[in-house]
């Protein structure tokens, strides 16, 4: 009997842990690709786990699906990361990651401060007006947060 060579939805989701949904969701993101067959069945090729574990990996440390979508697009031909890609992406990901551990730890080390606080003295707080800067906007609100 041949090994099988493509993989159906339920076999991809079941392997790498997956949901199918996040796995149409990642297909409609383009980190990820299929073909259909004559019966309009998606089928992968077995590579795909390799790129839904790189996925997973990535997010789990903060990365967000366009930077890996943007990262994936870099490969040549868009194939699936091999060993020497997957040193270049997690060193291009890595001075990101430093930057936001370095500001988790700003954080961190501001909240014992800002617990006590109650948001009552924004003029002081380490964290959201250092210095306070905001002071010589005037009184009132000055920031607004994009959502």
């Amino acid at each position: 009997m041949a090994p099988v060579r493509e993989l159906t939805v339920g076999q991809v989701a079941m392997r790498s842990g997956v949901a199918v949904s996040a796995l149409h969701f990642y297909e409609a993101r383009g980190l990820i690709r299929s073909h259909r067959t004559a019966g309009n069945q998606r089928r992968y090729s077995r590579d795909v786990l390799r790129r839904v574990a790189i996925i997973r990996i990535a997010q789990e440390v903060g990365i967000s699906l366009a930077e890996i979508a943007a990262t994936f697009r870099s490969l040549p031909e868009g194939r699936t990361p091999t060993r020497e890609d997957w040193n270049l992406l997690s060193t291009a990901w890595r001075d990101g990651l430093d930057h936001k551990i370095s500001q988790l730890k700003k954080l961190r080390d501001g909240l014992t401060d800002c617990i006590g606080c109650g948001c009552m003295s924004i003029d002081k707080c380490p964290l959201r007006n250092k210095d306070d800067r905001l002071a010589r906007e005037g009184t009132g609100a000055r920031r607004l947060v994009a959502r």
